[in-house]
């Protein structure tokens, strides 16, 4: 067990304090869990964001089911990036509503407390501690959870070291546990930072790009584990590789000019003759 074999390297402290300093919303939220007996985990109605009056999303609508592994395609500049920064409080519409569950409204809340509440994000570039080794990331992952002094004080239990150990298995860095960040292949960086996303237990996973720059191995094992946490987690991946999007694909939503242009199968949408007008033709 990587419980016992690691424990020897992390540093002694007090116990974990879990929840020390939270937010009350956020403690209410997170314990209380997202109410899904309603309607869909995310629910984008009439999303409309403005740059300088370019119209980055216009009249967006959509929705995404709990457990469910959705992927989004699209042209360059048709709105990807601006939907999931609405959806993580990078942005605030200028109308419309961004729903978590059935009762949480996005649009009111902070980025860090959208965060608390069970949504991560990954960027196109990995963002992962290059100096650190994968175990000290995914440990200050961890640790995102609670209180700045809990996190400085705290040493890592039983329990939070088997569910590092099970994260790395997940993300293949098993033998990679106490490798250095920078010196992991660029596939490599990105399982760790999925990882750290995963180590968080998010209900809902944002994914940009996620096989971006990888080797036809390392896309082939990242589409495997995507379709390993279909269910588990709901899953929204915007993708332009339509090779990987054709492996994981259940549902695809096609994004033009802000809006849906089409939605349904992949199938379904690489035949439509307005899709492969404006994005597959091309």
């Amino acid at each position: 067990m990587i419980a016992a074999a690691l424990q020897p390297r992390v540093p002694d402290g007090a116990g974990t304090r879990s929840g020390e300093g939270a937010h009350s919303i956020l403690g209410h939220l997170s314990t209380a869990g997202v109410d899904v007996t309603h309607g869909p985990i995310l629910y984008l109605e009439g999303v409309t964001v403005s740059f300088d009056g370019f119209k980055a999303l216009n009249n967006l609508s959509l929705a995404v089911d709990d457990g469910e592994l959705r992927c989004i395609i699209g042209p360059n500049g048709a709105g990807k990036t601006t939907m999931m920064d609405c959806i993580t409080g990078k942005t605030r519409p200028d109308a419309g509503t961004v729903f978590f569950g059935s009762t949480i409204d996005l649009v009111r809340m902070t980025e860090s407390e959208i965060a608390n509440i069970g949504i991560g994000r990954k960027f196109q570039r990995p963002t992962v501690f290059e100096t650190l080794s994968v175990f000290e990331n995914m440990e200050l992952a961890l640790k995102t959870r609670k209180g700045p002094l809990a996190s400085v004080r705290a040493k890592l239990n039983s329990e939070q070291l088997d569910r590092i150990e099970q994260t790395l298995v997940q993300v293949n860095l098993r033998d990679a546990v106490w490798r250095l960040a920078g010196i992991l292949s660029h596939g490599q960086k990105q399982w760790l930072e999925i990882g750290m996303l995963l180590v968080q237990e998010p209900r809902l996973i944002l994914l940009d790009e996620p096989v971006a720059g990888m080797t036809d191995a390392e896309t082939d094992r990242t589409a495997d584990l995507c379709l390993s946490l279909e269910g588990s987690h709901s899953l929204v991946v915007v993708e332009h590789d339509m090779e990987f999007v054709s492996k994981i694909a259940r549902k695809v939503t096609v994004l033009h000019e802000g809006s849906v242009l089409a939605e349904g199968s992949m199938d379904r949408v690489r035949n439509d003759p307005q899709v492969i007008e404006v994005y597959l033709g091309r």
